[in-house]
């Protein structure tokens, strides 16, 4: 793969990027995506944006033309995951979306391990209990950056609501609601589609979801992990554990079920144990799947002569390299945007259920139509409404 051209719609960004990766590639550089597909005539694209952003740009990136790789989470809301989808369809586009763990050849093995019936009937799987987004609450307007286009701001608002310019959303979006609903990086959707992924990769639930959402207690705003010690080694899980423990924002435990009885507790703490996995309960054992780290009870389990072992490459190689090999082939990419869809769709009903704060009462799921049969209100936060100019095309797959 060669990259040709950058685009950031705040110059000074770009700038920065192009003078941090070497100015001596030559790249071409735009402002305007639009423009850069236009002039470039490009094979895919890599969209790694702000979340709010994200899906106008795929959407007409792939109505150009473009295969796209897209990081997570791919959306804001279930609704426009879903036309994010429909589009994908409807131009024939190869997808990838950035949940890098389904190119993992150890976790790939042990996900088929939980699905081959390794420990028999799944009857629990335990996962981590992220925190959600915050809202924003105005603050003085600050004087805007100088260097972008005239329209900058409006372009990097998007969809969301038109603000004056303040930095805490500019260089702090992730954290904001309106803007990213996985709330700071170990949110719910910045580690939890990592996590939701590699659970609906091992249940062999790819194309559908749970049934049913139970918000188990209040939501409180407190910290993602509480453990003053963990593990001391060098080990990349360890330092992305050590990151997310002082992380705070809205959380409760959830509790989720699929159809055929599989329980889904969403109860650990960001700091320890799968952060990035989930823990699978059997009838015939446990087998823990974190990103490049398994283990299992009884120990035999992950023991296997054909245990491929560590990966032996950067962890978003294999994923990018797949994309690549399926941009030719036009086959199905290992994180398709349908299954990026229903990870994403985890995240956002974990912060759907907690919004509307019914304690212990069951709010039924329908994979197949993407709503909820008894609650009108969580229906209402299925969907956002857009500003005039970044609307989606409207597509049937």
């Amino acid at each position: 793969m060669k990259v040709v051209a950058i685009c950031d719609c705040f110059k000074p960004d770009m700038d920065k990027f192009v003078e941090i990766l070497g100015k001596d590639q030559n790249w071409s550089t735009y402002e305007d995506f639009r423009e850069m597909i236009d002039r470039e005539q490009l094979d895919g694209v890599m969209v790694e944006t702000t979340v709010h952003a994200r899906s106008w740009i795929v959407v007409n990136a792939m109505q150009a033309g473009m295969d796209a790789y897209i990081e997570k989470p791919m959306c804001l809301t279930i609704e426009e995951g879903r036309q994010m989808v429909n589009a994908a369809r409807k131009f024939d586009r190869v997808t990838q979306v950035g949940t890098q763990q389904r190119s993992m050849p150890i976790n790939n093995w042990a996900s088929d391990l939980v699905k081959n019936g390794a420990i028999g009937k799944i009857k629990t799987v335990l996962a981590p209990n992220f925190v959600g987004p915050d809202v924003w609450k105005p603050l003085p307007a600050e004087e805007i950056p100088i260097g972008g286009s005239d329209n900058w701001w409006d372009i990097w608002t998007n969809q969301a609501e038109m603000r004056p310019y303040h930095s805490q959303i500019h260089h702090g979006w992730m954290r904001w609601g309106d803007y990213d609903s996985g709330g700071l990086c170990y949110g719910v959707t910045g580690w939890g589609t990592h996590s939701y992924d590699q659970i609906q990769r091992a249940l062999g639930t790819d194309e559908t979801g749970p049934v049913e959402v139970l918000l188990e207690e209040p939501v409180r705003h407190e910290k993602c992990g509480k453990f003053e010690n963990i593990i001391q080694d060098a080990t990349h899980l360890e330092y992305l554990h050590r990151l997310a423990k002082p992380v705070e924002g809205p959380r409760a435990k959830v509790r989720m079920k699929y159809a055929n009885g599989t329980e889904l507790r969403l109860h650990l703490d960001g700091d320890w144990g799968p952060g990035l996995g989930a823990i699978f309960v059997g009838e015939k054992g446990k087998i823990e799947i974190n990103r490049n780290k398994i283990s299992s009870n009884p120990k035999e389990l992950v023991q296997s002569p054909d245990n491929p072992g560590p990966i032996t490459k950067p962890e978003t190689q294999y994923h990018i390299e797949n994309w690549v090999e399926c941009i030719k082939t036009r086959a199905r990419c290992n994180a398709d945007i349908e299954y990026g869809q229903r990870a994403s769709t985890i995240c956002y009903l974990v912060n759907i259920v907690r919004n509307v704060g019914r304690v212990g009462e069951k709010l039924k799921w329908d994979p197949a139509t993407e709503r909820f049969t008894n609650c009108d209100e969580a229906n209402t936060m299925l969907s956002r409404p857009r500003r005039e100019g970044y609307e989606l095309e409207e597509s049937e797959c």
